[in-house]
């Protein structure tokens, strides 16, 4: 590939990406602004995190698509970018996975998070949890997942209704 189809390929990607979160913050702002009964706070505060989570990845999916296409199947580049879209695409499988486990739990929603090192952040609509909801949380994460060592993080987001 020349380098002026690579650097007309990144500028339409990049463009189509500024368009994208355009979009995304005028919808996002006219839900809140639609939004006025207090029970709507919970899920607004759940929808613009998984929004923002979103987005983010499509970030990272959008480069990594780029690099696939300018490097050919055999180098190291590519290989690469192949292994980690594979490994985003598992993450993202978990969360969702983990996510519907704990609203089995009986908690109204919830955002999960699963960073690299085994490290899961877990935010779950409730004004406070005990000792008895953490233990059955960790270890619903515990069996789904087979951490043992990770940190795992587990807090409470209070969302009046």
């Amino acid at each position: 590939m020349s380098n002026t189809k690579k650097i007309a390929l990144m500028s339409t990607l990049v463009l189509l990406l500024a368009v994208t979160a355009i979009f995304n913050f005028v919808l996002a702002g006219t839900r809140s602004s639609a939004a006025t009964d207090q029970g709507s706070v919970e899920v607004n505060y759940f929808t613009s995190f998984r929004s923002e989570r979103s987005s983010k990845r499509n970030e990272e999916f959008v480069q990594l698509d780029s690099v696939i296409s300018a490097y050919a199947k055999d180098t190291a580049e590519y290989a690469e970018a192949v292994a980690r879209k594979q490994e985003l695409v598992e993450v993202m499988e978990d969360e969702l996975v983990l996510e519907s486990i704990i609203k089995a739990l009986g908690f109204s929603d919830v955002g999960v998070v699963i960073g690299d090192h085994e490290n899961i952040n877990i935010f779950i609509n409730s004004s406070e949890l005990t000792a008895e909801t953490v233990t059955k949380v960790y270890y619903a994460i515990e069996v789904e997942h087979q951490i043992r060592n990770g940190n795992i993080i587990i807090m409470p987001v209070y969302a009046e209704s």
